[in-house]
């Protein structure tokens, strides 16, 4: 329990930042496993149109502070090398 007016203001603060994190955690995450559940059924188109708002909502979620930079730059290289590979055809 808080003690002090700043202490009951910081608490304040958190449950905010909470819920407003969790809100774009869950965006970013709905849309990558959409574009993965697409890869997985052989949808290369439509994993490639699915990509492309999934980074937006990782680049949304490193401006925001929730995700680090090379976090967000790592997972969307290697979304976009899945989709890049499902969609070329493979040489035997």
């Amino acid at each position: 329990m808080a003690n002090h007016a700043s202490a009951e203001k910081r608490n304040r603060q958190r449950i905010t930042r909470t819920e407003r994190n969790r809100g774009i955690r869950s965006e970013f995450r709905t849309l990558v496993k959409n574009v993965r559940e697409l890869l997985e059924k052989g949808d290369s188109a439509g994993a490639k149109a699915a990509l492309t708002p999934a980074i937006s909502a990782l680049d949304a979620a490193v401006t925001k502070g929730v995700l680090v930079r090379a976090t967000a730059s790592r997972r969307v290289s290697r979304l976009a090398a899945a989709v890049h590979a499902a969609a070329t055809p493979k040489q035997s």
